[in-house]
């Protein structure tokens, strides 16, 4: 059953905006197609689509989200769309003829993942960023990389070599409070890092000037599709990209070729720059986590 304040979205509106909405997916993941279209690998953007492993076919999908249903026209095109729409998961066909997102039927299989996800983001949203980590913990993950034969992660030089990166990190405080970027340091780095953050404390210690806890509010809103609509998707799709370049421009790499400068943490300019930058996508976060919030509360949870 589907709540009686479904809203019917007509097929003149409805339809430009799925078009629009492929399109921009399209512009978003230009450089990564073109790259792979190449067999090339995209030390930056590769992250998107396998860290986060959503392919951009389903970028391209537009939902309307909860509480919304689509109308059609009477013509071949609205029809025909309307009647595959009515075959993906989780939607329904209506009795007065149009196609929604079955709401309690997501629900009852995906209830235990709404409700962390909530949890995880109103924690975050409500504890105070923290802004002075410099995306260390890229550092911390090629740490000693070379004394203990182990191989880099990105086929990229080390801008300041093994033993220049290797110093940098030795000479700054490292405070990475997020698990998925902890767990990938080097052993010689973990005893460097001032937090313990774990899988299980993360919705404790998850905060929102981390540029990683940015980027995750696209695989939340992953998590949540198809209650999320198509534009908030995009949204939170696009500002892991952007962080994912400020986390790669001021990382370890040599960036140079792909025409980006480098955010050079170890000198106090370049440590200017990058709080300026994570203080910006930060807010960027806070917003997209307020809105992935209100989808949570309009699913019928129990």
């Amino acid at each position: 059953m589907l709540p009686s304040t479904t809203a019917v979205v007509p097929a003149a509106a409805w339809q430009p905006a799925a078009a629009d909405h492929a399109r921009r997916a399209d512009a978003l993941t230009a450089t990564w197609r073109a790259s792979r279209d190449r067999g090339e690998k995209h030390a930056i953007e590769d992250f998107l689509f396998s860290y986060y492993p959503t392919r951009v076919s389903h970028l391209r999908r537009w939902h309307p989200g909860v509480g919304r249903a689509l109308a059609g026209d009477g013509t071949g095109a609205a029809e025909t769309d309307l009647a595959d729409r009515s075959t993906w998961r989780w939607y329904a066909r209506l009795p007065d003829a149009t196609v929604a997102l079955d709401a309690d039927a997501f629900v009852a299989e995906r209830g235990g993942t709404v409700h962390r996800v909530r949890a995880l983001l109103v924690a975050t949203a409500g504890r105070p960023g923290h802004f002075g980590c410099f995306g260390l913990h890229e550092w911390a993950m090629v740490y000693k990389d070379r004394a203990a034969g182990r191989d880099q992660r990105h086929p990229l030089p080390l801008r300041l070599g093994h033993e220049g990166t290797d110093a940098v990190l030795e000479q700054h405080p490292v405070r990475c409070s997020h698990f998925d970027a902890f767990r990938f340091f080097t052993p010689e780095a973990r005893d460097h890092n001032q937090w313990r953050p774990t899988r299980e404390n993360q919705p404790a210690t998850e905060q929102a000037g981390c540029l990683h806890a940015g980027m995750d509010l696209y695989k939340w809103a992953t998590k949540l599709s198809p209650a999320v609509p198509g534009g908030l998707l995009l949204d939170c799709f696009e500002l892991a990209r952007d962080i994912r370049y400020l986390d790669m421009r001021a990382s370890p790499y040599d960036v140079s070729s792909y025409g980006l400068d480098a955010v050079p943490i170890e000198t106090a300019s370049g440590k200017a720059e990058y709080v300026r930058s994570q203080r910006e996508f930060a807010e960027r976060g806070q917003a997209l986590r307020v809105r992935l919030v209100e989808v949570c509360d309009r699913l019928p949870l129990i």
